[in-house]
């Protein structure tokens, strides 16, 4: 049966979904909204008040910026009990059409490994996370209709090694060691079932978005090094390899996460699916590297043809995720990590940012901030999502991943993270 939908775009967001003007006066809660995703959470929400009349920001610290009346901060330790978080949500009215979790605690990596490597610290602390708000809700007895929860890229196992791609939702779960989206996602399932309402995970790669926290920020390392790299006088020098350059890599902008998200509560057709979340956008470093540096407008170079300038680290399973096959290698020159640590870099960021007055004046938690940028550039096997899923239920959400990119870069220089870009040059 012939079926028509409409669609529309809101600048550089394409094929997005329109919803009936009998969709209106709903609440929701945004768990974890003070962190990236959530806040490009609370900004899809806040584009329709005539639909979201009320929207709890659940967070121990304040979202970010100035939000319209309707948006209530509630302060709450997700660690805390179910009693404790009952009482809250009963004290403070919380009753919710619909709730979004993208709540998550970062445990400190092992000595020596790299920032997922606390793999049974992952699992304890995000489990109980949800596992706690969802009893809490269950107590107040203010269920909503449907809960989504956002997952990742590592459900597929991409962070032990290569995975079979493209990667799709009806992939079976990797069992190499404990992750902590499975429990996540089995808590979710069951306690629906149990109080008999709906539920819908999404799955991200790389996510491009603005917000002070530069922790798992894709683009921030980026800016600062094009920045400082100019500053000092050199080239934007690519530090992995051809493999790294030439892989296509899924970005999922953050603003675009929060389209799919609200889609897919709205979607009575729907319930109880998982669906990728992408920009739906071929991206590969390779592509993207001379405009960022023409961005900057500064030189750039590619990766080396000798390999012999590369130390070379290989995924920790054999076979990887994907089943057979060799594990990856992954090989770099040096790390964003390491070029930050040097005194010359740290120098130079101090004058620009007393200069221009940006919010940290140091470069922060290093390993922290860059390495996992550092994890990004060099990858060297594809994380290649599939939106088959989501088009077939009518999602047809796109954005072009380097224009997200430079539209979050702008946002840094709202935000003062970073000083002012230069001018875009015209093409003649």
């Amino acid at each position: 049966m012939d079926q028509v939908q409409q669609i529309h775009s809101k600048g550089i967001y394409h094929g997005l979904p329109t919803f009936s003007d009998d969709v209106e006066g709903l609440t929701a809660i945004v768990a974890g909204a003070n962190g990236m995703s959530g806040d490009h959470m609370l900004r899809v929400l806040c584009e329709n008040p005539k639909r979201w009349k009320k929207i709890y920001a659940v967070s121990r610290r304040p979202p970010n910026g100035q939000w319209p009346s309707y948006v209530e901060h509630v302060s709450m330790d997700l660690l805390q009990t179910p009693e404790t978080l009952a009482a809250q949500m009963a004290e403070r009215g919380m009753k919710a059409d619909y709730v979004f979790f993208f709540a998550y605690i970062q445990p400190k990596p092992k000595e020596g490994g790299d920032i997922w490597s606390a793999a049974d610290d992952l699992v304890k602390i995000n489990t109980q996370l949800l596992s706690n708000f969802l009893e809490g809700q269950a107590l107040s007895k203010t269920l909503p209709k449907r809960v989504l929860l956002q997952l990742g890229a590592k459900y597929y196992g991409v962070h032990l090694g290569p995975a079979a791609v493209p990667q799709e939702e009806t992939d079976p779960r990797v069992l190499l060691e404990p992750n902590f989206y499975y429990p996540q996602e089995d808590c979710l399932r069951e306690f629906a079932q149990k109080h008999g309402i709906g539920w819908n995970t999404t799955r991200p790669s790389w996510i491009p978005g603005a917000v002070p926290d530069a922790a798992m920020n894709l683009c921030l390392p980026h800016a600062v090094y094009a920045i400082v790299q100019k500053r000092l006088g050199k080239p934007l020098e690519y530090f992995a390899d051809l493999a790294a350059w030439e892989t296509n890599q899924t970005l999922s902008s953050g603003q675009m996460n929060g389209y799919l998200a609200e889609w897919a509560v709205l979607t009575d057709g729907a319930e109880d699916e998982s669906f990728n979340a992408s920009d739906d956008c071929a991206f590969t470093w390779g592509k993207f590297w001379p405009k960022l540096a023409a961005r900057f407008d500064i030189p750039w170079t590619g990766p080396s043809s000798d390999l012999s300038l590369y130390r070379e680290i290989e995924t920790p399973y054999n076979p990887p995720p994907r089943g057979f096959g060799p594990p990856g290698k992954l090989r770099y020159r040096f790390t964003l990590a390491e070029w930050a640590k040097k005194s010359e870099v740290q120098h130079a960021w101090q004058e620009i940012a007393q200069a221009h007055q940006l919010r940290d004046q140091t470069l922060g938690d290093i390993d922290r901030i860059f390495g996992f940028t550092d994890a990004a550039m060099t990858w060297s096997y594809p994380i290649h999502f599939s939106t088959t899923n989501a088009k077939k239920f009518g999602f047809f959400g796109f954005v072009d991943s380097s224009e997200s990119i430079f539209k979050v870069l702008e946002e840094f220089v709202d935000l003062k993270m970073i000083p002012p870009l230069p001018p875009v040059k015209s093409v003649s």
